[in-house]
């Protein structure tokens, strides 16, 4: 029964709700690996065995929101917060394409302070100086208007993590100015102005159910995005959900190939959170069918300010200029890190 669902999966790109139920929850021993390799030959066939690395630069922990699962919320007066300033986030790009990268994502809270023009500003001098480089954007929810000005400034990726698609749920995780039809929206107009649009999911968050991730890959493959950030939740000891159970490798896993049999040219990480819950988390995210990973290129001065979640990894194959590292690891499974944009395959 799994298999076929898996087989069915992989040839229509899509299930019922109930099927996807079923299969999540009954893909165990070797129906996982059937799952996994059948995955991994989906990504093949669009990327080779090609992993692409992006470099992430973390530019700021201020945020103006209070989402109940994240360490950089605005109501947990013990983060440290830091700002990085124009020049230092040129030096990440500089540092970043000596090594090779050539694709940058500015990530951050939802901080005010970088308005609209600051970032319009910051995305220009990027790609000014690096035009042979892509530029993801993460910065939460704006206006169409906003979006487009990014856009029209150089911008060619934005990663809008939907969190989960069920509204009910999505109110249990965040405050009540905030709502999943908004965030939803938000996705829309990304993908309406013309960017590679990602959106994603935490596995394991606090009152997720089987049906709510049936619910989230039914919307994802009619959002269909070109990229998809898939990754366990971990709970920060600063939060109201401090004391909630993590979000387990084998669902993750599960849910990598799954998405990566529904969405065959997505973009898909195998992610920090992955690695942070296991030593080899995203070497077994790219054999589950991810094709990117993101190691980090923030100055090793904030990197552990930008603590969304507990025990994240911030030194080591993960940190960008530990490059070879990440290459060795990638090769030992069969990969290969390449220096190159990493476009959604068209």
């Amino acid at each position: 029964m799994i298999r076929e669902l898996i087989d069915r999966l992989e040839g229509q790109h899509i299930l019922t709700k109930e099927e996807f139920c079923t299969l999540i929850d009954g893909a165990g021993g070797e129906d996982r690996e059937y799952l996994f390799a059948r995955a991994r030959r989906q990504a093949q066939a669009v990327y080779g065995r090609a992993v692409f690395v992006r470099g992430l630069i973390e530019f700021t922990s201020f945020c103006k929101n209070n989402c109940y699962y994240c360490g950089i919320r605005r109501g947990n007066s013990q983060a440290s917060r830091y700002r990085l300033t124009e020049e230092e986030i040129m030096e990440c790009c500089r540092e970043g394409y000596a090594l090779g990268f050539r694709t940058f994502v500015l990530q951050g809270g939802e901080d005010p302070w970088y308005d609209d023009e600051k970032l319009a500003g910051l995305v220009r001098q990027i790609k000014g100086a690096y035009p042979d480089c892509a530029v993801t954007l993460s910065v939460g929810e704006k206006s169409y208007e906003t979006y487009k000005k990014w856009f029209d400034a150089g911008a060619d990726r934005y990663l809008l993590r939907h969190e989960t698609a069920n509204p009910e749920h999505y109110a249990r995780l965040h405050p009540e100015e905030m709502s999943s039809a908004h965030r939803k929206q938000c996705l829309r107009d990304l993908k309406a102005i013309g960017y590679q649009t990602g959106c994603g999911i935490m596995v394991g968050s606090p009152w997720q159910t089987t049906e709510h991730l049936a619910e989230d890959m039914i919307f994802m493959h009619d959002l269909n995005p070109e990229m998809v950030g898939i990754g366990p939740f971990i709970p920060h000891s600063q939060t109201p959900f401090k004391d909630k159970p993590p979000g387990t490798l084998e669902r993750t896993l599960i849910l990598l190939a799954v998405v990566r049999l529904m969405l065959p040219r997505v973009l898909l990480p195998a992610t920090t959170a992955l690695g942070t819950i296991h030593p080899t988390g995203r070497e077994q995210g790219i054999l589950a069918g991810a094709n990117v990973v993101m190691p980090n290129l923030s100055p090793l001065s904030v990197r552990k300010k930008y603590m969304l979640y507990d025990n994240k990894i911030s030194t080591g194959a993960e940190a960008a200029s530990n490059i070879a590292e990440l290459r060795r690891r990638m090769e030992a499974v069969g990969y290969e890190v390449v220096a190159a944009r990493g476009d959604y395959a068209v």
